[in-house]
């Protein structure tokens, strides 16, 4: 059973928003941080945005900051990524996990296997 499920992706145009979910499964997400991360094509996976879960801080990579918006809502065990203002340089399958605190996340200290991901394609 797939543990971390991303969905929400899909084409959009430059300057477009899209919003990702991300819902968790076989964990109480209340005392783990969420993060996202993403995989361009030929390029590796990095970090996006990550939020703590005692103090709600969150962390964003420096490309995103202002455009994007890392949520959570425990009650749905659910993440998610508000993505406005996109770029076609934002092109890449994204992902999300766990971690024990966001600054972890930052690290790639992940807990979960990952998951399939959601291809976002962000057209010039």
């Amino acid at each position: 059973q797939e543990r971390l499920v991303e969905a929400g992706g899909g084409v959009v145009e430059a300057g477009g928003s899209l919003r990702l979910s991300c819902k968790v499964s076989g964990r109480d997400i209340r005392t783990y941080a969420l993060g996202w991360f993403r995989q361009a094509p030929g390029k590796e996976r990095e970090f996006v945005a990550a939020i703590n879960w005692n103090d709600e801080r969150t962390y964003y990579t420096d490309s995103v900051k202002g455009r994007f918006t890392v949520a959570r809502d425990d009650a749905k065990n659910t993440a998610y990524l508000q993505m406005m203002s996109l770029k076609p340089e934002d092109t890449a399958v994204y992902y999300c996990n766990l971690g024990n605190y966001g600054s972890q996340l930052l690290e790639f200290k992940t807990l979960e296997f990952w998951g399939r991901g959601t291809l976002v394609n962000v057209s010039s």
